[in-house]
């Protein structure tokens, strides 16, 4: 390449024209032009399933290790106590059971 060459990037349209991604410096005349494609980075899409186990292998390797099942049991347990006392307390403010939600 000489100090003249400029490099520009473009796309190539269907019809064989050339649209170029900005205006060349160089002073109008005859030019001649290499084409050749360009390698574009692929845009890898990762799952569900991918993210999680990049999670999992992250944690193990700095040594979280999660909570147990019987943490998790206590944990729904006091869940649904403390939504059942809301019910309790709802039902006492409003003088009976509330309607079904639909759900």
């Amino acid at each position: 390449m000489s100090l003249d060459d400029v490099v520009i990037e473009g796309n190539l349209k269907p019809d064989g024209t050339l649209e170029l991604d900005q205006k060349p410096g160089l002073t109008p005349g005859r030019v001649q032009v290499t084409v050749k494609p360009l390698i574009l980075p692929t845009v890898v899409y990762r799952g569900l399933v991918e993210v999680m186990d990049e999670i999992r292998q992250a944690q193990r390797a700095r040594g979280y290790q999660g909570r147990t099942l019987r943490e998790m049991q206590v944990d729904e347990m006091t869940r649904q106590e403390e939504n059942e006392e809301y019910e309790r307390r709802s039902e006492q403010l409003w003088g009976g059971p509330l309607p079904p939600t639909g759900r």
